[in-house]
């Protein structure tokens, strides 16, 4: 099977996976929101927020490197396997020694328990994680998508079963430990016929993979830090309980972006890699790319923020209506972001990635001001607003870095997005006018906002864009 066939499979078992997963996410966030309040959601996003920071320095980068390298020697996979396994145990250490600060500073005492029951995910995730990247290098994506869809199932059973019990934010936390045990053993399962470590470790073998990964730690540092300054500041100065509004406002309108964009990304960074001497090719490949995360995002987006203050009170139940204005602003927020993250292919691809921890960088000195003197006149809507003009600032740069890249294309970028803009205009004036003229709140006009909403921009992809016929062709592919 070509590279072609490889990624158009991949990218249905990629698909499949992301949707079963994502539907997971969401019924087990709209179930918890009726068992915990929002500071236990405010604890547990403080300890995310803890656990991704570390994680940056425990990967190194390697994942990217080894693909973009296309690494298969035993003895460089395992120096770089032991190095992540030591990482990890240094890490775990850590968070245990360090976890007071933390308390201190957000002046949260459940946070402590929490912090070192979380700590444990350094010591289980990189048992597999290599196995993991393996099998992406490889393109064995229906091998990743029942990993990740085996572990999403045991997580969000033991994480709902234990809330009904009453652990509350351990819940979360005990469900995302359970979720990484059983995909480490089935990575470690479906890896093992490309890889099996001996003792063996050398610094030497793994100094390019290092040097590339140095960057990239880099880039994940700068890039974690103005990506969740908002968070930071919520919780330091504004309090937990409302971080845990902030948090539901954010996943409802991020999380979508975050697990649809990876459909494209995590299929098309593997292949893409072994085209990276040919120009014309990753410019088209990129705008190819920039051209399906548009149709497959722009709606879900359009049609959130015509529904928010529908479907909020559905999902989430009572008492979480403050998160509909924020969910208005994150929209536009995820809008920038699902057009910025293809970046990332083709700096990985070029062996650039000390462009992205530029990037990062400048965006994170626009932010860090912007945050604190909208944060002190407007409080969480002002943070709020913050993060979205410093997207559309990162959006900007992104931009001018793919030009670098690539050379000269807005102009085809210029056509790519106009028809998904233009109908998610019409899609959000016709749920609009409904909403005047029958109303929004309960069941029943919920489910026909999203109806009418989803028949106007289908309807104008089959007519404007895609016919039947090439929509049948590419199921066959598929």
């Amino acid at each position: 099977m070509d590279s072609k066939k490889k990624a158009i499979n991949g990218g249905k078992w990629v698909t499949i996976s992301t949707v079963i997963t994502t539907l997971l996410q969401f019924v087990q966030i709209a179930v918890l929101a009726r068992l915990l309040d929002p500071l236990a959601f405010g604890v547990v996003s403080i300890s995310t927020l803890i656990i991704n920071f570390f994680n940056i320095f425990a990967n190194l980068g390697f994942s990217n490197s080894i693909i973009h390298k296309q690494e298969g020697d035993r003895n460089v996979l395992s120096s770089i396997y032991v190095l992540n396994i030591v990482l990890g145990i240094v890490i775990f250490l850590v968070i245990n020694l360090s976890s007071f600060l933390v308390v201190d500073f957000y002046n949260e005492p459940r946070l402590q328990g929490v912090l070192r029951v979380s700590s444990f995910y350094f010591l289980i995730v990189y048992i597999g994680q290599i196995y993991s990247i393996l099998l992406q290098k490889e393109l064995l994506f229906k091998s990743v998508a029942i990993v990740d869809i085996v572990g999403g199932l045991f997580g969000a059973f033991i994480t709902i079963t234990l809330a009904y019990m009453g652990f509350e934010e351990l819940s979360l936390i005990y469900g995302q430990l359970g979720m990484q045990a059983i995909k480490s053993i089935l990575q470690v399962a479906f890896g093992k016929k490309f890889f099996l470590p001996s003792l063996y470790f050398n610094l030497n073998k793994v100094k390019d993979h290092l040097k590339f990964g140095m960057y990239n730690v880099g880039d994940g540092v700068f890039s974690f830090f103005q990506g969740n300054l908002d968070n930071i500041a919520i919780g330091g100065v504004l309090g937990v309980e409302m971080l845990g509004y902030y948090t539901i406002a954010y996943q409802l309108a991020i999380f979508p972006i975050t697990k649809l964009n990876p459909i494209v990304l995590q299929v098309a960074y593997p292949v893409i890699a072994k085209m990276k001497q040919n120009a014309s090719e990753l410019k088209k490949s990129y705008l190819k790319i920039l051209d399906l995360i548009s149709y497959v995002n722009f709606p879900l987006l359009a049609g959130l923020y015509i529904t928010a203050d529908s479907i909020v009170p559905l999902i989430y139940g009572p008492g979480w209506e403050p998160t509909i204005y924020l969910i208005k602003i994150f929209v536009f927020v995820s809008a920038f972001y699902c057009l910025s993250h293809p970046l990332f292919t083709l700096a990985y691809t070029k062996g650039k990635p000390n462009l992205l921890f530029y990037l990062n960088l400048i965006t994170l000195i626009v932010k860090m001001p912007l945050v604190y003197f909208m944060g002190q006149y407007w409080g969480v809507t002002g943070i709020a607003v913050a993060f979205l003009i410093a997207t559309v600032i990162n959006f900007v740069l992104n931009f001018g870095i793919v030009h670098y890249l690539i050379g000269s294309f807005l102009r085809e970028f210029g056509k790519i997005i106009l028809k998904p803009i233009v109908y998610c205009l019409l899609l959000v004036g016709m749920v609009f006018l409904y909403k005047s003229i029958v109303g929004y709140q309960g069941l029943a006009n919920a489910i026909a906002e999203i109806a009418i909403g989803g028949l106007v921009y289908v309807g104008l992809t089959l007519t404007f864009r895609f016919s039947l016929d090439e929509l049948k062709a590419l199921r066959k592919l598929v």
